[in-house]
């Protein structure tokens, strides 16, 4: 079963998103971009569906998160009675290479812990084939789809999942990441994934420094501008309305969309949030991108489109995911697109 909507914090790379629930499990991740298919669509169904979770195998006691200060780097700390965990999650971009990585840190004690990786391709309907190449790490692959698991402690596969069982004591770092490309790409070299979240946290402060800091409440507000920044693409200036599809407007109910495209409203109520912030350099990018969305008919703009500017998106329900709370359907692409909305020209026309 998912978690409650309010227990699940964002992660991202400029690219797509995770969601991390309280309970050490990734229940939404998709690949290579926010509107791609779901590799871990456990938030829309069960873990059967895909999800990756590190937990202690005993109860916790306590559990406490919080991000990294300027950053979209999440700490989690599970305080068990055999001691304490930090789970640390972020998300990095390399070329066509795209990682999540998560770092199990030992605070206190000795905590035995358990890992299962549960990856399905095309929102849980796809099943990879799992191989381990020469140098230890693990590959999944799948129509264009190319996963490698990288894992500091010995893992096992059971009824297609990996699963592995440790101990973490006091002092202990174990780096744990996934890697996705495409499937007919090399294999990527494996990297650093410790040196890689420092290197994460330190471009996401660098970035959220630039934060004209005037406001009563300025944490609350940075935090809300990185979250904004998170639902940019970095190549392309779209900006996504959210980072997941068929979260319900009601529980049980049908009204479950898809809203992981560039609504032109809500990308230039984004603007105004971020450029007061200080933000300018998104604003420019977004210009572009909607140069190139509208190209030569304007006549003809669209309410929304894709987040490289595509026109056609197709709605589609995916049967196989129960829903959110067994709200369903699950729909993937949006019919809206092909919607008359009058007051988007004005919309637009406020952002220049």
């Amino acid at each position: 079963m998912p978690q409650l909507i309010e227990d699940y914090a964002l992660i991202g790379n400029n690219a797509t998103t995770a969601l991390v629930a309280k309970d050490g499990s990734i229940d939404w991740l998709s690949f290579p971009r926010f509107d791609s298919g779901a590799c871990f669509a456990a938030l829309l169904g069960s873990e059967r569906d895909g999800h990756w979770q590190i937990r202690p195998l005993s109860n916790q006691t306590r559990v406490t998160r919080r991000y990294r200060k300027g950053t979209l780097v999440l700490e989690t700390e599970f305080e068990t009675n055999e001691g304490a965990v930090l789970i640390t999650d972020c998300m990095d971009r390399r070329g066509e290479h795209q990682d999540v990585i998560r770092i199990v840190k030992g605070l206190r004690g000795r905590v035995a812990m358990r890992m299962e990786l549960v990856i399905r391709f095309e929102y849980g309907t796809v099943v990879p084939w799992v191989t381990r190449i020469e140098d230890g790490r693990l590959r999944a692959v799948a129509g264009p789809d190319q996963i490698i698991i990288a894992s500091p402690v010995e893992t096992r596969g059971e009824d297609f999942k990996t699963l592995a069982s440790f101990e973490v004591a006091e002092g202990d770092n174990l780096p744990f990441a996934i890697t996705w490309t495409s499937s007919f790409s090399p294999v990527p070299a494996p990297f650093d994934p410790m040196q890689a979240c420092e290197n994460v946290s330190q471009a996401w402060e660098k970035w959220s420094s630039r934060h004209k800091q005037r406001e009563q409440y300025a944490d609350v507000v940075q935090r809300s501008l990185i979250t904004l920044k998170a639902l940019t693409h970095h190549r392309t200036g779209g900006i996504v309305a959210a980072a997941t599809t068929s979260l319900p407007e009601e529980i049980g109910g049908e009204r479950n969309w898809d809203y992981r495209f560039c609504w032109l409203r809500d990308a230039t109520l984004t603007l105004f949030a971020l450029m007061e912030g200080g933000f300018t350099d998104e604003a420019k990018a977004w210009r572009e991108w909607l140069l190139r969305a509208v190209a030569g008919s304007p006549e003809r703009m669209q309410i929304m489109y894709g987040v490289a500017g595509e026109r056609r998106l197709t709605e589609f329900e995916v049967p196989e995911l129960s829903g959110y709370e067994g709200s369903s359907p699950v729909r993937i692409g949006n019919a809206a697109s092909e919607q008359l909305q009058l007051d988007v020209y004005g919309e637009v026309l406020d952002s220049f």
